[in-house]
């Protein structure tokens, strides 16, 4: 997934259940992360890879105020 295709439904499913693999919210989901942590990202820049394909992902979608779409998804 790059930040300018769009998601399909098996890419919001797993973005809903992949937890944050490392720094001050290690182990959580990332749609629990608080926004204010993910605009930190957004500001200095999100990590590489796919990780940061996916925080950016939920910021855009947090910022928006499109959380409860993905909630559902969580299992």
């Amino acid at each position: 997934m790059t930040p300018l295709t769009t998601p399909d439904r098996h890419e919001l499913v797993e973005l809903a259940n992949t937890r944050m693999p490392f720094g001050r919210y290690e182990g959580r989901l990332l749609v629990e992360l608080p926004e204010p942590y993910l605009a930190w990202y957004a500001q200095r820049g999100f990590p590489p890879g796919k990780i940061g394909a996916q925080l950016q992902l939920m910021y855009e979608i947090k910022a928006n105020g499109l959380e409860n779409l993905i909630r559902p998804l969580v299992k």
